[in-house]
Parts: structure tokens; C-alpha cells; sequence
């Protein structure tokens, strides 16, 4: 295979590497409210509205105060929701329960036998992200992986992606990254970078202007060989374009 245009690639991990908001994220905060005695329980639907707010416990913050919360009651009900959460989750992990996105081990792999550095910027808890990640794509793969344990400024903000690239020695014209919502994509475009963008179900009627491409599946992403993964033409649209 030829060599890619590109020195790395970096992927967030939620909703683009892996599925796990929708039967992860989202049944493990159910259970943490169940467990707290509490009566909230978020469908499928009304979660995809908080997905929203990034990073779990400011979601739960700002879900707790549209309930009527105080501020600081919130946020301290929050954090001990979050970290029961986080514990599910990493139950979820051990079990199996979290799984890749079709076709993300395909691209893993070709983008490795084209040489290029792949790593992992994402605002989740390292907690449950490196085990999952070690476990579904083994504990090589990856040369740097930053999570919000990390960098606590949460995407939108760029923050994990300018460190990811000073981590990897990298220009921000050198790397592009995998997202699948925008504020992902926000986040990479704020470092400089250029940003392909992987929707899923939470996430194909957002607003992904100024994406280098975007596709609806890793299938279409995988199809597309003269796309910018490939060639590295973040100003081209990509045949996988679909906005």
C-alpha cells in the first residue's frame, strides 16, 4: 500500500472508535441514577439531546440544574453520579459489552501498514478508556493516548489535541483527526487541524462545516480511496462527502 499523507491520525474514542453512548454511556448513568434512588432515566432520544454537553459529569451538571438543582448541590451530586457511572462503564469494558465500530480495525490496520502514527485524543475518563481500547485494539496501537484525566478542558476546547500533537512531534498540517460530532470537530479544527468526520446515529444531522470530508460508516470511509485519509486533501470534498 502506499504511504499515506499524513504522519498521524488521531481518533476520539466515543461514538467514533467505539459504540458506546447510546447502550454504554447511557445505561450506565441510568443505573447510577437507579442506584442513588433517583428518577431520572435518560431514552435513547433525550440523551442524544445532552450529548450535547461534553464530558460526562458537566452532562449531569447541567441536566441536575434543568431539574432544579442549586449549582452546588449539583455539581456535587454530579460528581458522585459520575463516579458511579465511570465504574459501570469499566464494568461494561470488562464484560465485552463496549464494541468497534464496523470497519474501524480495517482502518486501523491500513493506516499502520502506511506508516502513519496513530493516537487517541478524547475528553472520556482514562479509567475506562485504556482498558478498552487495549482490549478491542490491543495496547500497541496507539503510540499516544490523551483522555480528559489528562486534559481536563473539554472539547470543544482544543486543548487535547494540541497537546496530542506536541506529544507526537507533529505539525497540526501533518495530522488530521477522526470525529463524529462537532463539537469533535471544533475541537480539532481549533489545534489547526484538518478533520474527518464519522457520523453515527446521535450525530448525522449535525452541522459539520469545515470538515475536510465526511462519511456515514467506516465502510464508506474505506471505500473511498483517493479520500483524504489517503491523499491527504483536507480543502478537496471526498467522494464520501455527504453534507
Amino acid at each position: 500500500m502506499r504511504s499515506s499523507a499524513w504522519k498521524a491520525v488521531v481518533f476520539d474514542v466515543d461514538g467514533t472508535l467505539v459504540d458506546s453512548e447510546r447502550d454504554g454511556h447511557r445505561v450506565a448513568f441510568n443505573a447510577a441514577f437507579a442506584a442513588s434512588g433517583l428518577p431520572y432515566r435518560w431514552g435513547v432520544v433525550e440523551y442524544g439531546q445532552w450529548l450535547t454537553v461534553t464530558g460526562g459529569r458537566r452532562r449531569l451538571t447541567a441536566f441536575l440544574e434543568s431539574e432544579g438543582y442549586a449549582a452546588r448541590e449539583a455539581s456535587a451530586l454530579a460528581a458522585r453520579l459520575h463516579s458511579d457511572k465511570t465504574f459501570r462503564m469499566r464494568e461494561f469494558v470488562r464484560h465485552g459489552m463496549i464494541n468497534p465500530r464496523p470497519g474501524v480495525r480495517e482502518l486501523l490496520d491500513r493506516l499502520r501498514s502506511a506508516g502513519v502514527t496513530l493516537a487517541v485524543a478524547t475528553t472520556g475518563s482514562r479509567e475506562w478508556a485504556e482498558p478498552l481500547l487495549d482490549r478491542l485494539f490491543g495496547p500497541r496501537m496507539f503510540s499516544v493516548m490523551l483522555t480528559g484525566s489528562e486534559v481536563p478542558e473539554l472539547k470543544p476546547d482544543p486543548a487535547v489535541y494540541k497537546e496530542a500533537l506536541h506529544r507526537l512531534n507533529v505539525a497540526p498540517d501533518r495530522a488530521v483527526a477522526v470525529e463524529d460530532s462537532a463539537n469533535g470537530l471544533k475541537a480539532a479544527r481549533g489545534a489547526g487541524m484538518p478533520c474527518v468526520v464519522v457520523t453515527n446515529d446521535y450525530t448525522a444531522d449535525s452541522n459539520f462545516s469545515g470538515a475536510a470530508a465526511v462519511y456515514d460508516g467506516f465502510e464508506s470511509c474505506l471505500a473511498d480511496r483517493s479520500g483524504v485519509l489517503w491523499r491527504g486533501q483536507p480543502a478537496a470534498r471526498a467522494r464520501g462527502y455527504v453534507r
